[in-house]
């Protein structure tokens, strides 16, 4: 085995591209190649300056990626796994991208393809799929995150209208959204609301000093007094089902983006090893380093095994919420373990930004955290062992 070429693909240890149909890897090698010629160049850039390209949503939805997994309205209908794959590799290149194709098709757009009346989707899909307007999600607050039946947004009936008070935060896409689908409180209970951008009383404010995520925008969203016509409720979604439906759909890609993450840091770590000599000769060659490139081979395997028969059972329409939870749980768990153990195999060069391991790391402290923390998937695997709620 000496001499032996290094693999380019981690995930080509397992062979996994034989287990998709030409279809998948047709859509996996189209995305790929977009975000090698249009995105990758600028990353570091993007990343060091907060730099979300907003002008790159119409392109992605020429590419068809936005709202890819839906049918009708002008989206592509695909299926799971491809809609999985083509996060593993938005997610490859920045968590950045894929989280913004996640809100868009997964959240904001889903939304309103599962929930919304037939007024709502002609008026906001095609726009959306086509990267023409952008959507957001408001369901977190200030103060309840992962209690979001604690919500304190409320929407009060006034005549055939609603006024609509109170705020989210951490909202992807918050202040350049041209539609906000809203959740907030009412005398029946949970229901969802579609803002648009400019609506009297709907502001927004950008976080800034982020450490992670910096190439997307994240938002603080208000709602001071905004009237709404019944027209711009949610008609089918109530309670809580509503937006936890949404959040299934946008972990889903979760699965497979922080694959996608884990992978472009191990490629990373691989290509670094095989060319950096010390002691005259690579540090590949060294058994540490080997134990380190092999142990994260056969973490970042597994995850994608794990990612490939959720997406099967999603196609099935078998999946269920916990399973989608070990997924999320497990999967964001090695990534960020990946990447950070990659950062070392760098050694110092690790901390630029000419490399792509510590952006991924801190990324990844995003996802680790949003559409569910680690803590609540764990308890959420924990009831569906046993039986019992352990959070409440």
């Amino acid at each position: 085995m000496s001499g032996t070429k290094p693999i380019k693909d981690p995930l080509e240890l397992l062979d996994l591209a034989s287990v998709f149909t030409d279809e998948e890897r047709e859509i996996q090698a189209t995305v790929a190649k977009f975000l090698a010629d249009r995105v990758r160049p600028h990353l570091g850039e993007w990343f060091e300056n907060a730099y979300f390209a907003r002008e790159l949503a119409p392109e992605l939805g020429k590419l068809g990626v936005l709202g890819m997994h839906l049918e009708g309205y002008g989206c592509a209908g695909t299926n799971a796994v491809g809609y999985g794959l083509a996060c593993l590799e938005l997610e490859a290149a920045d968590s950045a991208l894929r989280s913004f194709v996640s809100v868009q098709g997964s959240l904001s757009m889903f939304s309103i393809w599962k929930w919304g009346s037939e007024e709502q989707k002609n008026e906001w899909l095609p726009r959306l799929a086509a990267g023409e307007a952008i959507g957001c999600f408001g369901l977190t607050e200030p103060d309840f995150g992962s209690n979001p039946s604690g919500m304190r947004t409320r929407a009060a009936r006034d005549g055939a209208d609603w006024i609509l008070n109170g705020s989210k935060m951490w909202i992807t896409n918050g202040s350049i959204a041209d539609v906000a689908t809203v959740w907030a409180q009412t005398e029946d209970g949970i229901r969802g609301f579609l803002v648009p951008r400019g609506t009297p009383g709907f502001t927004t404010q950008d976080i800034k000093q982020k450490m992670s995520l910096r190439a997307s925008v994240t938002s603080e969203l208000h709602f001071d007094d905004v009237r709404l016509p019944d027209s711009a409720r949610l008609p089918l979604a109530e309670g809580l089902r509503g937006p936890l439906s949404c959040l299934d759909e946008a972990r889903f890609g979760i699965l497979f983006g922080a694959v996608g993450a884990a992978r472009d840091s191990l490629q990373a770590a691989i290509e670094y090893a095989d060319s950096r000599v010390q002691f005259d000769k690579p540090i590949s060659a060294f058994q540490l380093t080997q134990q380190k490139l092999a142990d994260m081979s056969v973490s970042l395997g597994n995850a994608a095994l794990l990612a490939v028969h959720l997406g099967r059972l999603k196609d099935q329409h078998r999946i269920r919420p916990e399973q989608i939870s070990v997924g999320k749980l497990n999967n964001v768990r090695e990534a960020i373990a990946i990447a950070r153990e990659c950062r070392t195999v760098l050694g110092a060069n690790g901390i630029s930004l000419e490399y792509s391991p510590l952006r991924h790391a801190n990324n990844l402290e995003s996802v680790l955290t949003y559409e569910g923390t680690n803590e609540m998937h764990t308890l959420v695997v924990g009831q569906a062992i046993t039986g019992r709620a352990a959070f409440r």
